[in-house]
């Protein structure tokens, strides 16, 4: 009931107060050239690393390059001109891709659950990874 209610509370989609702040947060890494999805972290989070591994090289290398000049516009203590922060943050989600990664695994896991069954190329991976 309270981990729902959380859920529910930080979810931008259903409270006007979690969206605002993610938009006030949006805004703030606009100065130094970042998305709101550079931030989610591929160490922390095994799904998010295996969605980046799918993800074209061109937008990883994109992505790499954004946090790169974050940091290096943080070191300076510098924000990036009206004119590149119009330029470089244009609207384009990651989370497109989280959302099609995701929505697989989610599948998957219902396919085990209801027949208790990996599909075959799952056998495959951990055979791979295992070897």
């Amino acid at each position: 009931m309270a981990s729902t209610l959380l859920k529910t509370f930080l979810d931008p989609k259903k409270n006007w107060l979690a969206g605002l702040h993610k938009r006030a947060i949006a805004n703030r890494l606009n100065h130094y050239g970042l998305r709101y999805d550079d931030l989610y972290d591929p160490l922390m989070d095994l799904d998010i690393k295996e969605a980046l591994n799918r993800l074209p090289r061109e937008v990883v290398d994109a992505r790499n390059q954004r946090l790169k000049r974050a940091m290096d516009l943080s070191m300076k203590h510098e924000y990036l001109s009206e004119e590149l922060q119009r330029i470089l943050c244009r609207r384009c989600c990651l989370s497109d891709f989280f959302v099609f990664y995701l929505s697989e695994y989610v599948l998957i896991l219902l396919w085990v659950s209801n027949t208790g069954i990996l599909p075959y190329f799952h056998y495959l991976k951990m055979k791979f990874c295992l070897s």
